[in-house]
């Protein structure tokens, strides 16, 4: 599946519960990642309690500022895969405070922590194929924004997305796909973009299926008083297989 941008962190107060209510929507939300990932406001950084690891971002600017380092790292072969030693292992067992949620494609060339260069409880990742969104996924994707205090939501998609080509070619051929991945393909099936043809759609479809979900985040109740008061970021992006760049999607 496919590529764009970067991300913001969260603040690591004690998670606060909250309720949940998922899945209809439009979008809002701020950042830029790959060669310049930035939003709105400052970029805070604190340490995760029980301490042992580095400083992580509070804020969504912040964390979209790590993504683009980590990135910018990974594109140039100068990964430092942090947060692995003993002393985080150990730390960690008494609490998690990830900076950023994930939400990226099942494709096993675009895995978030290699991708972004970081490492254990950095990043809350949630994968589907082509970020397809069910309740499993949105239940998954709002405990870390409602209950870990996460600030930046970035929804991944990437070059070559195999889900979403899986999608515009049933469509185009009339072709019913096996059992669950016909599911995949009707929740992709709005993000096609008919104005292109041949791989040229495909390609296209990537960028607004990453739009469509990250609209569907958007609109969700309790994630979207987050973005309105600055404490979230929902961004959308796109992972490019053949340089390694994460960048942006609007």
């Amino acid at each position: 599946m496919n590529s764009d941008s970067a991300v913001g962190a969260p603040r690591l107060a004690e998670p606060k519960p909250a309720r949940r209510s998922l899945l209809r929507g439009a979008l809002t939300g701020a950042a830029a990642i790959g060669v310049g990932l930035s939003a709105g406001a400052s970029s805070a950084s604190a340490l995760p309690a029980g301490g042992g690891t580095r400083p992580r971002p509070t804020t969504p600017d912040g964390a979209l500022r790590e993504l683009a380092a980590g990135n910018l790292r990974w594109r140039t072969y100068r990964e430092r895969h942090p947060d692995e030693t003993a002393a985080v292992r150990k730390a960690l067992i008494s609490g998690q405070h990830p900076f950023a949620v994930i939400l990226s494609c099942v494709d096993s060339r675009v895995p978030p922590e290699l991708v972004f260069d970081q490492g254990l409880g950095d990043l809350l990742t949630v994968r589907s194929a082509g970020e397809v969104l069910d309740e499993a996924v949105l239940g998954s994707v709002a405990y870390g924004v409602l209950e870990l205090d996460i600030p930046l939501v970035l929804v991944l998609g990437h070059q070559s997305c195999g889900a979403v080509r899986a999608a515009v070619e049933a469509e185009e051929t009339g072709t019913q796909l096996p059992a669950h991945i016909q599911y995949l393909a009707d929740q992709i099936s709005p993000a096609i973009d008919h104005g292109k043809e041949g791989d040229a759609r495909i390609d296209a479809t990537i960028d607004a299926n990453v739009r469509l979900v990250r609209g569907r985040l958007a609109a969700e109740p309790d994630l979207a008083a987050r973005v309105a008061t600055g404490r979230l970021a929902i961004v959308g992006a796109r992972y490019e297989l053949t340089n390694q760049l994460v960048h942006r999607v609007n």
